[in-house]
């Protein structure tokens, strides 16, 4: 079941039609992706290829792991599933505090 790749150290112009050509000589290729930035939409330096066989993943990796193209040494291994973050969300939306609460932090002395 392992059909998914993970591809590291991508030179920063690559583009997934980049990717794919690099990889389809291994097999047939079922998805290929760059990961970009979201705002810049420049690429992350890695990105994820599918083959429709498991064949074609030995092979890949086989061939293409420490292979240097453009000046750098890809990393290609066996794309695992990232596991779930079960910590509190980083924004959490607040309840509003009744009126009567801020009363305990007003003080009527001078």
């Amino acid at each position: 079941m392992k059909k998914k790749i993970f591809v590291g150290n991508l030179d920063f112009d690559l583009k997934t039609e980049d990717l794919e050509k690099m990889f389809s000589k291994f097999g047939e290729i079922e998805d290929c992706i760059v990961i970009t930035d979201r705002d810049s939409n420049r690429s992350k330096g890695f990105g994820f290829v599918t083959f429709v066989d498991e064949e074609s993943v030995d092979k890949a990796i086989k061939e293409m792991n420490e292979k240097e193209i453009e000046g750098r040494k890809l990393t290609v291994n066996v794309a695992e599933e990232k596991e779930r973050s079960h910590s509190k969300p980083r924004f959490e939306r607040r309840e509003p505090i009744e009126e009567d609460e801020y009363a305990k932090y007003a003080s009527t002395e001078f």
